[in-house]
């Protein structure tokens, strides 16, 4: 019996591909915890938990951890992932799970609109149809003017517009800082806004298991975002950004969990529309930087 070795190159691309998937199997289920904490606790309350969550991981790399190459950047990462993250939070408690991650993946299309003036990167006109078609699919789910929009969506589409500049910033660093340290600025000055903020608006904890819940989405993002930092470092954003669609999958199950309701067919058509028009960036990317 022989076996087949698998190149070096492509184990790589396997696992950030897997880090990846494992990042959004985490997020649906922060973001399910989210919407169950806010029928209690304020949302500054669950983000003060969610930011400081990552401060767990100092104990174990030590101050060391904050070293960075390009320090000016990694605190603009913090502070757009505490907007990012603000947004998203505020605007979850009146959104399904699976609606609002269907909008969340504008992300991808605002990343390729602002490449060209952050990256330099050019962009062709199948990529800005491409973005276009997706941008008409966030319409199909949001339904502007019907009776069925929900204004909370467009805290999902600005938090969408601040998580695609922290993924633009997140690449600049990829190559240059450990994965602990971008996830350790991740949440780093977020924190300290927090902290700030949080006397103004807290609510004594009803349980224990309020106090897990809470700290417990301070793990998942920071492994999530750990998890997204470390799949940069395997492969090409081009290639492993895509596989971020694997997060509607756990929307959805995850809402269905807690509502025990099934997305609409708006929102099943406009999501597949969303991924469809992102894949197809991703494919032509991928072409491209071959060619």
């Amino acid at each position: 019996m022989t076996t087949t070795a698998v190149p070096p190159r492509q184990t790589s691309l396997l696992l950030g591909i897997f880090f990846m998937c494992a990042a959004c199997t985490l997020f649906p289920i922060m973001n399910g915890i989210v919407q169950v904490l806010s029928r209690t606790y304020p949302s500054e309350q669950i983000i003060w938990a969610r930011t400081t969550g990552h401060l767990l991981i100092v104990p174990r790399y030590g101050l060391s951890v904050l070293k960075s190459r390009k320090p000016g950047v990694q605190v603009s990462r913090s502070l757009l992932l505490l907007a990012s993250t603000t947004f998203f939070f505020f605007s979850v408690k009146d959104v399904p799970l699976a609606k609002a991650s269907s909008i969340s993946f504008m992300s991808p299309f605002f990343v390729t609109l602002l490449a060209l003036p952050m990256l330099g990167e050019q962009i062709g006109w199948k990529r800005l149809a491409a973005v276009t078609v997706g941008f008409l699919g966030v319409l199909v789910v949001i339904r502007p003017g019907s009776e069925v929009f929900q204004p909370a969506a467009l805290g999902i589409v600005a938090s969408a517009f601040c998580y695609a500049i922290y993924q633009i910033l997140t690449r600049q660093v990829a190559g240059l800082d450990r994965p602990e340290t971008s996830v350790m600025y991740s949440g780093l000055f977020g924190a300290l806004v927090m902290c700030c903020v949080i006397p103004f608006f807290w609510v004594p904890f009803n349980s224990w298991s309020d106090i897990f819940w809470h700290l417990t989405l301070g793990v998942l993002g920071a492994a999530g975002h750990w998890c997204v930092a470390k799949a940069m470092t395997y492969g090409a954003a081009n290639v492993i950004a895509p596989f971020q669609y694997w997060q509607m999958i756990g929307a959805i199950a995850v809402g269905y969990a807690i509502t025990g309701l099934w997305p609409d067919q708006w929102t099943w058509l406009g999501a597949s529309i969303i991924i469809g028009a992102g894949l197809y960036i991703a494919i032509t990317e991928t072409r491209a930087r071959k060619a």
